[in-house]
């Protein structure tokens, strides 16, 4: 150090001086710089070596490596790959859509997955404290993606409820939705007209679980039931995360295999079932012609963008609590392709029991026709002469069904329609979409109900969704606790618990006999359009604001390796531009697309679409302008200079990098930084490395502020 510095006048001169960055960063211990990553100077050739995490870091870490892949994986994998996906699968082609998904998943899913793992893992803070440091101007992408994890919370932890709910009610044979209620006036007995119009587990689902109102402006008071399952979902989930990942990271341990257990159960027990290879091969069947469907690939595109979680903070939390040389890369490809392989394991399972059903549905179709044609022989109606030999009315196969309908038809033609019978084709059951709640609480609780053991597979199904549920809530309040435990010194503990207090007491409005209108809203509205608004500027803010280049680099300093090229090319252009695309589809599809929602209509018997109020349409616009708006105040704030930039709150990894580009510094332009301390100390000597102008990195590339001070 030269004998003019600044820090030498320091110990010559014994004064005191306020303290400052240099200062606080030089009471650290010191860092060998030549044996660390964090040396961009190094020799050229050499391998790079590992990072050493600092030990007095302070931050809590995952007890191991598989504890922390389940973390990830069972946040990633949620309810959406049990009933969105399949759906989607059956709606787009078939076996073709895994073409598009695929093409996606490498395109945009894996990229920005492991760009989100890397930023989280490198500055090691939640989503507010990694976007701050990036590029403080778009510090609200953190603020906003914690909105949205809030919003999502709120619903997502209902859904739970009603799987509690269902839970709890499989412990009785036979099942409670397994029939239709007899009402009895004196002594006639006639079944629930409500029920006989629909099915005995569609009213169970509609009249006896929600109770729901015909409207979404008929309130209806509180659902005691669902109230008391949103109470005990919320008592888990906080539970689950009280201690952060000291809790959470043993809670997925069960919660993240165990539903794997189940779908293999189930589908070993599917594939026993007459009629399942149908449903999964008119499955897989591809439809080619579905991939030139521009809708498709944009399902496609949202699809996997919301299976692997991105922009929720959740990701970038978990991944923040790794250590700083953990190879995230091989996380990234791993977690995406369980997330991938689940679905289409989820897919099997939910085809081959929708193909059991099918088959039911389709036996008890012909029998009802066949009645109605054996009342029409007796009536005169139809000649007998009709019917071929060979059909016998007490073993009516679908086969000889079909032959019968199809002579009626051709000699009935003119009063054919007037007969009311049904062609009963096994095509047509399978063809019927089921996604969401009525796959879950209605298609597959209705062919549970012919399961032998049905109530064994019915709490299997359930507690299956309650802990994959768990996962994702996990990792959602995560996104939430993590920024805000990062940014201010409060107790964990109380924090976590005040959350899901005020948690409960917000998602009452999902809980009353209209509550299920506003979980489709805030399914709709919430999340969709502002999660892929913060997706894309994480995107801009890495590869265009703060480079490519120099992400690249940190990831080699970081990883030990340079990952491939083609992830410079992807993060850059890729990337943006499909998800650009993706924004304007959304956009358009909301503006042609008549806001509403299902109604249930009880006389009928029946959903009906019904479209929003006023108000209601009011807050779902509400929904998105809240969730988006940190973007624009956060930048107008930090452009005036309203509030400062947050890039102070850094780990002790950073200042200690800091310290190293204060070292370099000093030799170029000493009155940069004022330097002081307490009388008598001086700071640690470090070596100084000559940089490369071509090896920026994330350590260097932020400014220094003077007189910031870091928080110990």
């Amino acid at each position: 150090m030269p004998k003019n510095s600044k820090v030498t006048q320091r110990e010559q001169s014994q004064e005191h001086v306020t303290e400052s960055v240099a200062d606080l960063l030089a009471h650290e211990e010191t860092l060998d710089y030549k044996n660390s990553s964090l040396n961009v100077g190094g020799v050229a050739g050499k391998k790079v070596p590992q990072i050493e995490v600092p030990e007095d870091d302070g931050r809590p870490a995952w007890n191991s490596k598989l504890q922390y892949i389940l973390a990830q994986v069972g946040f990633s994998v949620g309810l959406g790959n049990v009933w969105r996906f399949p759906y989607l699968c059956q709606k787009n082609g078939g076996g073709a859509y895994l073409v598009p998904y695929s093409i996606l998943l490498l395109l945009i899913g894996i990229p920005l997955f492991f760009l989100e793992l890397a930023v989280g893992q490198k500055i090691r803070r939640g989503s507010i404290g990694v976007w701050n440091y990036v590029c403080p101007s778009l510090g609200g992408i953190g603020v906003s993606s914690l909105m949205v994890c809030g919003f999502v919370g709120l619903y997502y932890n209902v859904i739970i409820g009603w799987s509690i709910f269902y839970f709890f009610q499989s412990f009785q044979y036979p099942l409670p939705w397994s029939e239709c209620p007899i009402r009895r006036n004196g002594t006639l007995a006639i079944v629930e007209p409500e029920c006989d119009k629909s099915s005995a587990t569609t009213y169970f689902w509609y009249r006896q679980t929600l109770n729901i109102t015909s409207t979404i402006a008929e309130s209806g008071g509180l659902n005691v039931k669902m109230t008391m399952s949103l109470l005990v979902a919320w008592i888990i989930v906080c539970l689950a995360v009280i201690r952060g990942i000291a809790s959470s990271g043993k809670v997925m341990y069960f919660s993240s295999l165990f539903p794997y257990v189940v779908l293999f159960c189930f589908l070993v027990r599917g594939l026993m079932l007459k009629g399942s290879v149908d449903g999964i091969a008119h499955m897989f069947t591809p439809k080619l012609e579905k991939m030139l469907e521009p809708q498709v690939w944009r399902e496609a595109a949202t699809q996997v963008f919301f299976a692997l979680g991105l922009g929720f903070g959740g990701v970038i939390a978990f991944s923040s609590y790794n250590k700083i040389d953990n190879n995230c890369h091989f996380d990234a490809v791993l977690v995406s392709f369980i997330n991938f392989l689940t679905s289409i394991l989820a897919t099997l399972v939910v085809f081959a029991v929708l193909g059991f059903k099918a088959n039911i549905m389709n036996e008890k179709c012909v029998v009802e026709n066949a009645e109605k044609i054996l009342g029409y022989l007796n009536s005169n109606v139809l000649s007998h002469d009709l019917i071929p030999p060979h059909v016998n009315f007490s073993h009516l196969s679908t086969s000889d069904y079909a032959e019968m309908y199809g002579v009626i038809k051709t000699v009935k033609e003119g009063g054919f329609a007037q007969l009311g019978l049904e062609p009963c084709l096994l095509e047509d059951e399978l063809n019927k979409s089921v996604q969401g709640t009525g796959l879950a609480f209605i298609a597959f609780t209705e062919a549970m109900t012919h399961f032998p053991a049905s109530p064994f597979w019915s709490v299997m199904f359930f507690f299956m969704l309650i802990n994959l549920g768990l996962g994702s809530m996990i990792g959602t309040m995560t996104g939430i606790t993590t920024p805000v435990l990062d940014a201010y010194k409060v107790q964990k503990e109380l924090f976590t618990v005040c959350c899901c207090i005020v948690a409960f007491f917000l998602g009452l409005l999902f809980v009353q006999r209209s509550g299920n209108y506003f979980v489709t809203m805030f399914d709709d509205y919430s999340a969709g359009l502002p999660l892929t608004v913060v997706v894309i500027l994480e995107n801009v803010s890495v590869a265009w604001i703060y480079g490519t280049k120099r992400f690249m680099q940190d990831l080699e300093d970081m990883l030990g390796f340079r990952p491939c090229i083609i992830y410079f090319y992807l993060w850059k252009y890729v990337s943006p531009l499909c998800l650009i695309v993706l924004i304007s589809a959304t956009v358009i599809e909301m503006a042609i697309s008549p806001p509403g929602y299902n109604a249930w209509v009880q006389e009928l018997a029946q959903e009906r679409f019904e479209s929003y109020p006023p108000w209601a349409l009011a807050m779902c616009f509400a929904l998105v302008i809240v969730a988006m708006l940190p973007l624009p105040v956060v930048y107008i704030a930090r452009h005036f200079n309203l509030m400062s930039d947050g890039s102070n709150k850094l780990s002790v990894s950073y200042r200690k990098t800091m310290m190293k580009d204060i070292s370099n510094l000093e030799e170029q332009d000493e009155s940069r930084f004022i330097l002081g301390a307490k009388p008598g100390e001086a700071p640690s000597s470090f070596p100084i490395q000559p940089q490369s102008p071509h090896r920026e990195s994330l350590q260097s590339s932020r400014p220094v502020y003077r007189n910031t001070r870091f928080p110990k």
